[in-house]
């Protein structure tokens, strides 16, 4: 007996200690004895569906900006037949420049815009593909090249998706444990637009030029056969393409991707149920006997982890923000040390990435020197010399190397190093790759040679932007001082981006410019080796924020 009433007391003892330790908002039962999290992998991202609706929705603006490159030269050259080269490079220049400026402009307010509650996340997404649609058919049936000009300022302005994208999908992947192989994904399809782009448009541009006569009369490509417009308008048919594949992301937003606004993300959504009504269909389980009607949580792709709201959950929604979140959400909200520390880094970042590619790419084609007044290792000039499609293929083969980085070896290696401590080892690389670019126009005139050089360093360059950009989209993820400031925080970053995609490149080139002309090559690249060490020592200065130390 005595035995039993001292494991009686013990037990009881146990029971109350668990009890005081238990805190009074614990958990679920369910959630305290789930099992043990699955190891993460690009099979076990969690709705993913939703996940292919933003895919597409990324993939469908760089395939439409990208395919610019192809055919721009020679759509000018159609403008005005008078201009020569150098006149024509100067106003592609603008082209780039006017399309980064209205986007500087623009995209923090798309940003404000996607925050506010009548307007939320999946809104002014829809605003920003059909406007880039416009724009692009604005852009095929120019004449001249001021309206081109004016839709390439409309296609800046009404393109701010990257933020509202990247704020949606931390807001749809919840467990940081995924974030960053889903924040990977928006870079990769801007990796894949690199490539497909220019291939699609310089296949469909100017149809009646680009294949001979022989050939366009075997297959029926005559004016005379109702194709007249492609006369008049040589440059339409890869921009009606591209608007068809915008206009064809935005059907699948309407159709199948869930607003993620906090205060929108449980209203009735018209488009969203249309889409599960096709679904059904499709699947020939519209008539499934026991099937609920207010299944609206599924995705168009299925996805077994979306929470389906009821009718109820809709009609208690809460539509206004209490007074103390609204103060939260003021602009003024978002100036704190680390927000201006997190937008400086993204400046830098920005800047010496942006000025390396307009370096690099107008250094390839820059005829040799003999550099018989050089004075090593400082004072030399000229370039490598090589021709449009040796440039073009070394633009190609960026994105061949940075697919399989962010695809194999990204995710294994963030896994165990961590975003931040990965961000600061693979920086100094980008130093590397500035510091050594330089000495390639050095090189012995072989073709081996200079390839495996200009190899190598392209796979340092690449290796560290790699790790170095998803990197950044997470830290500017994770500075937002709250959730509903999530749009405002990476319209903000996308528009001090778009401001330092101006300045690096224009200040770029004219260093470069001088460098040529006073031996002095070399300069402008190590400028931003500098840039990128300022760079570095910024992001050491942000240790503080604790929540990216448990990424």
């Amino acid at each position: 007996m005595a035995r039993q009433r001292s494991s009686s007391v013990d037990s009881n003892a146990s029971s109350s200690e668990a009890t005081d330790e238990t805190p009074l908002l614990a958990p679920d039962s369910d959630e305290t004895t789930a099992p043990t999290p699955q190891p993460v992998s690009w099979a076990s991202i969690p709705r993913k569906g939703q996940l292919a609706a933003i895919v597409f929705a990324r993939l469908a603006e760089p395939l439409s900006e990208r395919s610019l490159t192809s055919y721009i030269f020679y759509q000018l050259k159609w403008f005005d037949p008078t201009l020569d080269a150098s006149e024509i490079a100067k106003r592609a220049g603008y082209m780039t420049a006017v399309f980064a400026a209205a986007q500087c402009c623009t995209s923090m307010w798309w940003g404000r815009a996607a925050d506010h509650p009548r307007l939320g996340r999946k809104r002014v997404l829809l605003l920003g593909l059909m406007g880039s649609a416009i724009s692009a058919l604005g852009m095929g049936f120019s004449t001249s090249f001021h309206m081109a000009l004016c839709f390439r300022f409309l296609a800046g302005a009404l393109n701010g998706n990257v933020g509202v994208l990247r704020t949606m999908v931390s807001e749809i992947v919840a467990d940081k444990r995924y974030r960053p192989r889903a924040f990977l994904l928006l870079p990769m399809c801007f990796n894949i637009g690199v490539i497909i782009g220019p291939l699609i448009s310089g296949f469909l541009a100017d149809p009646f030029h680009s294949i001979s006569p022989e050939e366009a009369h075997g297959s029926g490509l005559k004016p005379a056969s109702g194709l007249q417009w492609l006369v008049d308008f040589p440059y339409a048919l890869p921009n009606l393409f591209f608007a068809t594949v915008l206009g064809s992301a935005a059907l699948m937003v309407i159709l199948g991707l869930d607003e993620t606004h906090p205060q929108r993300k449980h209203l009735p959504d018209r488009g969203r149920r249309l889409g599960k009504l096709l679904l059904r269909r499709c699947l020939g389980r519209f008539r499934r006997k026991g099937y609920p009607d207010d299944t609206s949580g599924y995705a168009i792709i299925p996805s077994s982890d979306i929470e389906v709201p009821t009718v109820g959950t809709e009609e208690h929604a809460s539509t206004s923000p209490p007074p103390e979140e609204r103060t939260e959400t003021g602009f003024r909200a978002i100036v704190t040390q680390n927000v201006i520390l997190i937008m400086l880094q993204r400046f830098l970042q920005s800047l010496h990435i942006s000025a390396f590619n307009s370096i690099f790419f107008t250094l390839l084609p820059t005829p040799r020197s003999d550099n018989t007044q050089s004075s090593l290792p400082f004072r030399f000039t000229g370039g490598l010399g090589l021709s449009s499609q040796k440039v073009g293929f070394a633009n190609t083969t960026i994105g061949m190397v940075g697919i399989p980085l962010q695809l194999l070896v990204y995710p294994r290696l963030i896994g165990r190093l961590g975003a931040k401590k990965s961000y600061l080892i693979f920086l100094p690389l980008s130093i590397l790759a500035y510091c050594a670019t330089p000495y390639l126009v050095l090189l012995p005139d072989n073709i081996g040679i200079i390839w495996t050089c200009l190899s190598a360093v392209l796979i340092v360059q690449v290796l560290s932007r790699t790790f170095v950009n998803p990197a950044t989209v997470l830290l500017v993820n994770d500075c937002a001082p709250s959730p509903k400031l999530l749009g405002t925080i990476h319209g903000l970053a996308s528009s001090i981006s778009s401001a330092a995609r101006i300045l690096g490149p224009t200040v770029g080139g004219t260093t470069l410019g001088w460098g040529l002309s006073h031996n002095f090559v070399g300069l402008p690249l190590w400028l931003l080796g500098i840039l990128a060490v300022i760079n570095w020592v910024v992001l050491l200065n942000i240790g503080r924020i604790t929540r990216w130390l448990s990424i």
